[in-house]
């Protein structure tokens, strides 16, 4: 199955599309908050975006996951925003979750379907013994299509 999402770029900058391909054959991935594949259009730009972690903006860390998988995400939109891209171009998401169990993916799709709603990009979570820094529980990077200058 494939889908053809429009891609709403900056005011006044013409509209690119992602395509969504989630084989009818393969289990629909979009129950746990993530597409098969996302093809680019072609001529499109595209941004890479560090690992985002779950740190407010005076650097603290909660002990609480969820709290830190909201922050992360909300971190995310801050780079999004800079870039002046919206979630709808974000074709990869990479997740990386500190002693990975099943009672965390509730969290995590969640999370993803708030921000991207049904346009839902390709995405990739690691299990993980620890990140960079000791407080982190949660990172989330991304791919992101920008539009043709």
């Amino acid at each position: 199955m494939s889908t053809t999402y429009p891609n709403l770029a900056a005011a006044g900058e013409a509209a690119n599309d992602l395509t969504i391909v989630n084989p009818e054959q393969l289990h629909d991935p979009s129950v746990n908050g993530y597409s098969t594949s996302v093809i680019a259009p072609a001529g499109a730009r595209v941004a890479f975006i560090s690992g985002q972690g779950g740190a407010g903006d005076d650097g603290a860390y909660s002990s609480d996951f969820s709290v830190q998988v909201h922050q992360a995400y909300a971190n995310l939109k801050t780079v999004l925003d800079a870039l002046g891209a919206t979630p709808d171009q974000v074709a990869k998401l990479t997740v990386y979750v500190v002693d990975h169990d099943p009672s965390k993916l509730g969290v995590l799709t969640r999370n993803v379907t708030d921000m991207f709603g049904d346009r839902l990009p390709a995405q990739t979570l690691v299990p993980v013994h620890k990140l960079a820094i000791d407080p982190m529980l949660f990172e989330v990077e991304a791919v992101v299509i920008l539009p043709q200058q």
